[in-house]
């Protein structure tokens, strides 16, 4: 009994998994066929590779469950160990480089503003690279957030526009900082003014619609403050996974127990 409902139910967790690893595999794919962006083609891979991970281990441990092949079901309980200790080191990973930095907050103002120097030097690093940047610029493009900001905004008064709540993207990419003293045209469209402001955001902002303040600090920083929502987020869903993947580990150690078991007992009754 013991063997049939740890083996069965290792096995039948397996089936899920591999049936859902073929959706992804399909969609990167897909990704890597039809994705015309810089952003499509950036996720394409990591999501082969996902899929790919899940249909092998999955396969792993249905085989070995089902089969009672044990070495194979043994390299599975491996992978899932590690893949349990990944969990926990990127789980303290996240929840510490996204502990540091939050936007900043204005007198008269709906929205906060953001400095790159208050995150983990770890996340400056990443946005700080061009290679990198540039890629996230395109799928800052791609998702058209700032063409949604402007049309939100387009009618907006300086004093409504002033209490808008904006996203930390919003801020600190589709407008300029407010220390630069620009005057207010529309949500996108600023003038300068003829002092020379300290930020050296302001020389870097343009009222074209492809550049604005995608270069700025301060579009970097509004973009690890959205990253470090999410990768919280992810971090606590991370941990339910976490919880999932001990309760299958240990349902295959019984599973695998019971292998070695069966083939011991069968090896004795030998006539």
């Amino acid at each position: 009994m013991a063997f049939r409902l740890s083996n069965n139910l290792v096995g039948i967790l397996n089936l899920i998994t591999f049936i859902l690893s073929i959706p992804i595999l399909g969609a990167g794919i897909w990704l890597s066929r039809e994705g015309v962006t810089e952003c499509e083609r950036f996720l394409d891979m990591p999501v082969i590779v996902i899929g790919v991970f899940l249909m092998m281990v999955s396969l792993a441990g249905l085989i070995g469950a089902c089969c009672r092949v044990t070495w194979l079901l043994w390299l599975y309980l491996v992978v899932m160990f590690l893949l349990i200790v990944l969990g926990i080191v990127f789980t303290i990973f996240a929840f510490a480089v996204t502990n540091k930095g939050a936007g900043e907050v204005l007198s008269g103002r709906g929205y906060k503003e953001y400095r790159l120097g208050d995150y983990s030097d770890w996340l400056q690093k990443r946005v700080t690279n061009q290679k990198n940047w540039n890629k996230i610029k395109s799928c800052l493009a791609d998702s058209k957030v700032c063409t949604d900001f402007h049309d939100k905004y387009l009618n907006a008064s300086l004093p409504e526009f002033y209490q808008a709540h904006l996203s930390a993207i919003q801020s600190g990419c589709c407008k300029p900082s407010d220390d630069c003293k620009f005057a207010y045209v529309g949500p996108t469209n600023w003038t300068r003014g003829d002092g020379s402001p300290a930020n050296p955001d302001c020389n870097l902002w343009d009222n074209n619609p492809n550049t604005l303040c995608f270069n700025c600090q301060s579009c970097k920083a509004g973009f690890i403050d959205n990253l470090k929502s999410s990768w919280k987020k992810v971090a606590v869903v991370n941990i339910v996974f976490l919880i999932f993947l001990i309760v299958v580990y240990s349902v295959g150690c019984c599973a695998f127990r019971n292998n070695r078991r069966d083939n011991a007992y069968r090896q004795g009754w030998k006539p």
